[in-house]
């Protein structure tokens, strides 16, 4: 045996395999020369059980061995213990040999007659590449820690920002229906039903939270209608008729500039087309009104027949789904109006009620 320096020492719980005594012996008395703490087995079984009994840094596997091969044992080591160093050891000089053992796992392989030096040195950089893969995946798991921390953080803020967004739209809708005390509640109310029928026509989650948005919001433009106007008792002038209906524009103008209203917007613009072309400020006729505008134009008219005013009582929900159904495919959309008449009148009387309750609780 070669002699090694002091420098020359390997300290690392390696594990030999192989079924020929004196081979393994060999090795042993190799390996600890450079003070290497060395366990044997004769066999895969024997080597699996060690493996799962103690911890061990290195392997070491004979080619050629009865029973369960060498290349079969290194195949199933790497795939239990992939942090593992394995060499491969044979007494066949043949790259192709190597090669196989190299994908099946092997980060190197020694060809007999071994020397100690070559095993050191092959067991030495077979240990640094698994301390540096090890320190990696380390790192890999470290990065996707933080990764999903921030995630949290990041889905808290926006959890923060959006219930943000929510409370100025509450604000918002309570001061355009404290404009007008015949219509307290109104905004939430149609925003509740507006988003229920975009639901039942099966809108996606964006959809439905720009729906319902922009439903809140419709009359906002009226803000800036004079009190005179708004509030006037009487029939309107045409020229007062004319700047009331500037309020849809004015809404509109004001809304597109909020950037996450953005999108809600075009309801401000449009909630009074009809389906028909009748409304304004447009005169836009059927899909080229925009679906959350179809919708509103439902809700809106189920809330203002279902609430008090001055000159009536409201009416039920039952004679709010006649008037509805007839003005399918005149005033409303038809399929707006099917998907509105698809819930349950109870489910209707429902939401009014909870809509109600959260108002007198604020």
């Amino acid at each position: 045996m070669a002699g090694t320096s002091s420098t020359d020492t390997l300290s690392a719980r390696v594990l030999i395999v192989d079924d020929e005594l004196a081979a393994r012996k060999l090795l042993e008395v190799m390996l600890r020369d450079v003070d290497a703490q060395c366990k044997t087995a004769a066999g895969a079984e024997e080597a699996l059980k060690i493996l799962q009994a103690e911890p061990i840094d290195a392997v070491l596997v004979d080619l050629h061995m009865s029973g369960v091969s060498g290349m079969e044992l290194l195949v199933k080591v790497h795939a239990l213990y992939p942090a593992l160093a394995l060499l491969m050891v044979t007494g066949v000089d043949d790259i192709r040999v190597g090669i196989e053992a190299m994908k099946n796992g092997a980060d190197d392989y020694l060809v007999k007659p071994l020397q100690l030096e070559v095993i050191v040195a092959s067991l030495g950089r077979a240990l640094h590449k698994k301390r540096l893969e090890q320190e990696v995946e380390n790192y890999r798991r470290h990065l996707e820690e933080m990764v999903a921390e921030r995630t949290k953080q990041l889905q808290s803020a926006l959890l923060g920002i959006e219930q943000s967004y929510e409370s100025t739209l509450e604000a918002l809708g309570a001061a355009i229906d404290l404009r007008d005390s015949q219509t307290a509640g109104h905004s939430h109310r149609v925003a509740v039903y507006s988003a229920k029928i975009a639901e039942e026509l099966a809108a996606g989650e964006d959809d439905l939270r720009t729906i319902a948005r922009g439903a809140w919001l419709h009359d906002i433009g009226k803000l800036a209608t004079p009190d005179a106007i708004l509030l006037k008792p009487g029939a309107l002038t045409p020229e007062e008729w004319r700047i009331m209906k500037r309020h849809a524009e004015i809404g509109h103008d004001l809304v597109r500039r909020i950037p996450f209203l953005t999108n809600a917007a075009e309801i401000n613009l449009t909630h009074h087309e009809r389906w028909d072309g009748g409304g304004y400020p447009r005169g836009l006729k059927g899909t080229d009104i925009p679906l959350g505008a179809r919708i509103f134009a439902v809700a809106d008219t189920v809330d203002a027949m279902t609430s008090d005013r001055p000159y009536r009582s409201a009416l039920s929900f039952e004679e709010a789904q006649e008037e509805i159904r007839a003005g399918a495919g005149r005033r409303y959309d038809s399929q707006v109006v099917s998907a509105f008449l698809t819930v349950k009148t109870e489910k209707w009387k429902g939401l009014r009620r909870s809509i109600d309750q959260f108002g007198a609780t604020r």
